[in-house]
């Protein structure tokens, strides 16, 4: 009985996720789903593309939290457009909490929409939410285990950026395993190492955004 409950969970998402994807098209949005676990980063990786790109391109966040806005309150001062979505103990954002989002959004004023996913390696990365792709941060004081311990989430997604190299001499962390792993899951993720605290390796990551953004490639 439980399989054709959690199939049909998963079809009513994926149809509403559809919804979510024709209204991005049709404005022309590039949209990505930050997925991480908690404390890997995304904040703070949002916070240094906004500073980078805000004046290039027109950015819009959805911030996914069990609970408080902080993170969103930190994105809203930096000057662009955040909505918050609080999940009261849900592991995950779906189609339908994005879908509701989209209300308080001015969606044709945006080139990027950036959605934070709630904080977690494995439920993010089961429910699509109509997005171009999904984005999995991986700081290196995680281990090096990550990929095949959760692999749905790096088979998923389109780019791995592997966080906080700055402290790579302070712990015991293969960079070289956790490339070798990531790719033998998904051979066409693109991986880039980075420290988003001192700003290392971002121009890549900045750079794969607005070669990606429709309305900037057709200027």
């Amino acid at each position: 009985m439980k399989i054709p409950v959690i199939r049909n969970i998963l079809e009513a998402n994926d149809q509403l996720a559809e919804i979510n994807k024709i209204l991005f098209k049709q404005n022309n949005l590039l949209v990505l789903n930050l997925m991480s676990s908690p404390g890997a980063g995304k904040t703070t990786l949002l916070e240094r593309t906004v500073d980078a790109l805000k004046d290039t391109i027109r950015i819009g966040v959805i911030e996914g939290d069990i609970q408080t806005t902080s993170d969103a309150e930190r994105i809203a001062k930096k000057g662009v457009a955040a909505v918050q979505i609080n999940t009261d103990g849900a592991c995950h954002l779906d189609s339908k909490m994005i879908y509701h989002a989209l209300k308080e959004i001015d969606i044709p004023s945006l080139d990027l929409l950036v959605i934070e996913n709630v904080g977690n390696l494995v439920c993010p990365a089961e429910f699509e939410v109509g997005e171009d792709h999904k984005i999995m941060i991986l700081s290196v004081t995680e281990g090096d285990d990550k990929p095949l311990k959760y692999p749905l989430m790096f088979s998923r997604s389109s780019v791995l950026l592997i966080n906080k190299i700055d402290l790579l001499p302070y712990i015991d962390t293969d960079v070289e395993k956790i490339r070798r792993d990531s790719l033998g899951i998904n051979p066409d993720l693109e991986i880039f190492e980075v420290s988003c605290r001192k700003q290392d390796g971002l121009d890549t990551w900045f750079n794969w955004i607005l070669h990606r953004t429709p309305k900037y490639k057709s200027k």
